[in-house]
């Protein structure tokens, strides 16, 4: 059992660290005699307190000035500056809006000396004005600017990946003897001793920041870049800081990639177990972009540690206005302190199957095609990962069209047909009655193009739908089983089967005696969601169960839309990062349907399962950006929106910018001011662009790769003189 309350942690005498296992990727050259088969998966390994409860990690408290971080402490919040740190007045203002917008902390980029000489007036300038909300300094490849900003900032934040390893490199190093890649920590403790004991002295706080695009060329040619890599770079530092009796500090893991985030924060958590270290955690999600998909990428990473009761301050980074980061921030937060708060959670269990350290979706069967069905039913469940809508009868008889255009379909003359993004199925708890001649219509246009119905079996058995999947809960299939068989509706032969998560261990794997098309998992009011999905799925792994599960989540009348995206991502979300999960129903009458289907499929692109738009790596801007990173992220979304299955990295700076574009295809990335480098991958293709023309040059370069396509032709849609044009390809 991974995780039981009150399980001791494990010495590290008594295994070795999994940070120090070679990466698969890493050790590009090691004698034969040194090679050793991987070790096996430790499903004991323990990262949280408990896997059937949200309960937060044991921390220490962590001062920066007056905000205490740490597990006796609410979630703190946090953002970052986007002004030219030199501009004394524009970033006094800019700190202070953030503070005013509910901001704990507010972190500030200090590249260089003059930036720190002007920290130092702006914490005084912020003093004198009433403000003291604790302000950090942002630094990278500058170990004498720390020590400057320390004079006047109440927190430091060092990345290990290039504070003392200088500039970012992709160089691959040699170490024929592992012993040579320890010997270069002395170099490390030399650079970072000066700093911790500046910190130690005048009782700041510092954070220990690893970023998954930012490792050292020396840790990427040992570990890789893996979250291994990740947690053994911070561990190096956090050993000299131990040494000097500073502990004032915690940990972050961040990537743009939330399934790469998560795994490292729980490797990080596991290590910290085994060591009985006792550090808090700062969450985010690196570089998430914008909008509802940056939302949604920060809810999918942060929401799922946060429901392991990992997470002492976070930070979503959005490519806006830093004040607009903190009502999300805040939503997260609120999440997991309720949850915690409240110990959201189930009874007991064991817990055997799922594996936090490699992500592996769980298999579910996609359905096969019986003779003699009129309708084609491969297409109810996608391979990647599936969408289904709730829809009513009014929205099919009244406007069926624009309902078709709502839920994806592309459109030929008022007839829909499938295209990327298209729903597929949708949900009806009320079907139009068989005298409804525009609503059966509706209903059979959407079939004939393998957008099925899923309706309850009592209003199926009212009022046959030939061709409909019928619908029952576990129970009464169990019960018809146990009274001679479940008989399904007249003209239906597929069959939906509702999970709610109340059900025994022994009821959910007697779903092996049903011939079953999918699992609806609607976990009922009163049942915590999050972990009840996870007592679901563990039992169907167990019991060899391949039934596709689709996620199926309603909100209520008046639920804001951030709050919406935030809970799915958190809650659906976190679980779909390990896998548990072949697609989502957002059941939310109140809300528009083009709206629902769009955050579901912003659903399975954010957890890496079913790619349908273009995927930006968007940095949130900074005072080291070199140009409008909102302006021109605008422009390349417009330019290239219609590529699904392409990763553009859009960065204002070198920083981050080469390694976070590992996950992404193509890179923009500012190289010097007016300037900008362009990247197929990690390699800069063409360097020193004028801005003005680097747009276009983008678009060419995605073309010269055979990644381009043209953007859909705009087609008339609708009846009686309705010309709203839509996309169609």
């Amino acid at each position: 059992m991974r995780c039981p309350a009150g399980m001791q942690a494990q010495s590290l005498k008594s295994r070795r660290p999994v940070w120090a296992r070679p990466g698969r990727r890493g050790m590009l050259k090691v004698n034969a005699q040194q090679a050793v088969a991987p070790p096996p998966i430790d499903l004991d390994a323990k990262y949280c307190e408990t896997v059937h409860a949200t309960k937060r990690r044991p921390t220490r408290t962590v001062m920066a000035g007056k905000v205490p971080i740490g597990s006796d402490h609410r979630v703190a919040l946090q953002t970052m500056t986007t002004t030219d740190t030199k501009d004394v007045e524009a970033t006094v203002a800019q700190v202070k809006k953030c503070a005013d917008a509910g901001a704990d902390l507010v972190r500030i980029t200090v590249q260089g000396r003059r930036e720190a000489k002007a920290c130092q007036e702006i914490r005084q300038r912020l003093f004198q004005d009433g403000y003291d909300v604790p302000l950090v300094a942002d630094i990278h490849f500058q170990p004498a600017v720390a020590m400057m900003v320390a004079e006047a900032f109440e927190k430091i934040r060092i990345n290990p990946g290039n504070f003392a390893d200088g500039r970012k490199t992709f160089e691959q190093i040699n170490y024929d003897d592992p012993a040579e890649f320890e010997a270069e920590r002395a170099h490390i403790e030399e650079v970072f001793t000066p700093l911790v004991l500046k910190c130690k002295e005048l009782g700041r706080a510092m954070r220990i920041g690893t970023n998954h695009g930012s490792l050292s060329a020396r840790i990427l040619s040992f570990y890789g870049d893996t979250p291994k890599g990740m947690v053994a770079s911070a561990f190096e530092f956090a050993e000299v800081c131990r040494k000097h009796d500073y502990h004032n500090f915690v940990f972050s893991m961040k990537a743009s990639n939330p399934l790469v985030m998560v795994q490292a924060y729980r490797l990080l958590a596991e290590e910290m177990y085994a060591r009985g270290w006792d550090y808090p955690l700062h969450l985010g999600v690196t570089e998430a972009g914008e909008g509802e998909d940056g939302r949604m990428k920060s809810a999918i990473g942060i929401g799922a540690l946060l429901m392991d009761g990992l997470g002492d301050t976070i930070r979503v980074s959005l490519t806006e206005d830093p004040e607009l980061e903190i009502e999300p921030c805040r939503r997260l937060a609120d999440l997991g302190n309720k949850a915690d708060s409240e110990r959201w959670g189930v009874e007991p269990f064991e817990e055997l199957t799922r594996d936090i350290h490699n992500y592996e979706k769980r298999k579910g069967d996609l359905p096969v095609q019986k003779e003699g069905e009129a309708f084609d039913f491969r297409g109810l469940l996608h391979r990647d990962g599936t969408v289904y809508n709730a829809v009513t009868p009014e929205e099919l008889t009244k406007q069926p069209e624009l309902t078709y255009h709502k839920l994806g379909c592309k459109l030929a003359v008022g007839m829909p047909f499938k295209d990327v993004a298209t729903t597929d199925a949708i949900y009806m708890r009320t079907i139009p009655p068989s005298s409804s001649t525009e609503g059966r219509r509706a209903i059979k246009r959407l079939q004939d193009v393998a957008i099925h119905v899923i309706a309850p079996a009592a209003e199926l058995h009212k009022d046959p739908l030939p061709g409909a999947v019928t619908m029952h809960t576990l129970r009464e299939c169990l019960a018809a089983q146990a009274n001679g068989g479940l008989t399904l509706p007249q003209g239906s032969t597929r069959l939906a089967v509702q999970v709610d998560g109340s059900e025994s261990i022994e009821e959910v794997a007697a779903l092996k005696q049903l011939s079953a098309d999918v699992v609806l998992l609607n976990v009922r009011e009163g049942t915590q969601r999050f972990h009840a999905s996870r007592r679901v799925f563990e039992t169907l792994q167990r019991e060899g169960i391949n039934t596709p599960v689709v996620h199926h989540i309603s909100f209520p009348e008046g639920t804001p839309r951030d709050e919406l995206v935030i809970y799915t991502g958190s809650i659906i979300g976190g679980l779909l990062v390990d896998g548990l999960g072949d697609g989502v129903l957002i059941d939310a009458p109140h809300e528009d349907l083009e709206f629902v289907s769009s955050t579901s499929f912003g659903l399975l692109q954010g957890s890496r399962m079913r790619l349908t738009k273009t995927d930006y790596v968007s940095c949130p801007s900074c005072g080291r950006t070199l140009f409008d990173l909102q302006e021109v992220t605008d422009q390349i979304r417009q330019r290239t929106g219609h590529l699904p299955g392409v990763a553009i990295a859009v960065m204002g700076c070198i920083v981050n910018g080469p390694g976070e574009m590992a996950d992404a295809d193509f890179g923009y990335v500012g190289g010097a001011p007016g300037k900008i480098d362009l990247y197929v991958g990690k390699e800069v293709i063409k360097r020193g662009i004028p801005h003005e023309t680097a747009c276009d040059q983008l678009v060419q370069l995605i073309k010269d790769y055979g990644r381009w396509v043209e953007p859909p032709a705009e087609e008339e849609r609708g009846a009686e003189g309705n010309k709203e044009l839509v996309g169609s390809t």
